[in-house]
């Protein structure tokens, strides 16, 4: 958790296993990249790592199971083989997965829950097509529904500007949307030069962090924290003053609260599997009938026919 600038040698691992590598991706740096001039990616961290775990039939040797901005920081999940590929993508479709964000918002956010409920499309403006908006602004084209959870961690200073410690849960996965969500709400995160409009630029860094991955792979979940790197032992610019709640014990609600909603899905899920059994069920038996309404039938027409021959 370095302020130091990404290189080659500065991949940290946070987790491994035969399918799997989870990286603790350094800020402002590319997952990838297909330009010659970009030395310094999370790709070319693997392979400066791990040469033996490239895959030659990849483009880029490592199958990355999401995506995180070129500014954030964070767990990122990379898959060693085509098969754990497919199990983490199943997850990522169905929306099983579970990811929390860290971050420093600018001003004193009130509400110390939310909901972020905007509809976020790509900006069509001139000078801002690399950005995207919320549902209503000039430009902005084929907006889709986003929701993301703040919770408030702290309240507190950073560089003697009042900013707000914390913790966001995407319920989606739109382009940018935790970033554009905060400033949506007129709390941008600090030192986001694209949302300040380039305003934001004096920190070392966007301070927006992955802090949390939950994968519910089978039969083993795969559970990943990166830690925190706004504390005031990593950056003395940051200085807390009042505290709402710890983050130790928001995590362990937010995952307690996925379990449940987990188990509910598969008992909704095991039911719609008994009802639809039993409408097959039930549409053979009446099927048996009618068939058998329909013999007794046809072996009356043939008895009364034998009768009269």
């Amino acid at each position: 958790m370095a302020t130091e600038p990404a290189s080659l040698e500065s991949l940290r691992v946070l987790y491994q296993s035969d399918d799997y590598i989870v990286v603790d991706k350094h800020w402002d740096i590319r997952i990838d990249s297909k330009m010659w001039y970009e030395k310094h990616t999370v790709q070319a961290q693997l392979r400066h790592r791990f040469p033996q775990l490239a895959d030659p039939s990849t483009y880029y040797g490592f199958r990355f199971c999401h995506q995180l901005d070129f500014s954030t920081s964070g767990a990122l999940c990379v898959a060693l083989n085509k098969a754990a590929a497919g199990w983490a993508y199943r997850c990522f479709k169905d929306r099983t997965v579970t990811k929390a964000y860290l971050a420093l918002l600018r001003g004193s956010v009130e509400d110390e829950t939310r909901t972020l409920d905007f509809s976020i499309g790509k900006n069509s403006s001139e000078g801002k097509t690399h950005m995207m908006c919320i549902e209503g602004t000039e430009g902005c084209e084929n907006p889709k529904p986003c929701q993301t959870e703040l919770m408030v961690l702290e309240y507190g200073l950073y560089d003697g500007d009042p900013v707000t410690k914390v913790l966001l849960q995407p319920l989606t996965g739109r382009t940018h949307q935790l970033r554009v969500h905060c400033s949506a709400i007129g709390h941008p995160i600090v030192g986001d030069f694209t949302y300040s409009l380039g305003a934001d630029n004096a920190p070392y860094r966007m301070m927006l962090h992955a802090h949390l991955l939950h994968i519910p792979l089978e039969p083993q979940p795969l559970l990943v924290s990166a830690g925190d790197p706004f504390l005031p032992t990593y950056d003395p610019k940051w200085l807390p003053q009042r505290s709402l709640r710890t983050l130790a014990a928001t995590v362990e609600a937010l995952l307690k609260q996925r379990v449940e909603e987990d188990r509910k899905l598969k008992e909704e899920e095991r039911e719609r599997a008994r009802k639809k059994e039993e409408r097959k069920k039930g549409s053979k038996e009446q099927r048996t009938k009618e068939e058998s309404e329909e013999q007794r039938r046809q072996c009356q027409e043939w008895l009364s026919e034998w009768a009269g021959d």
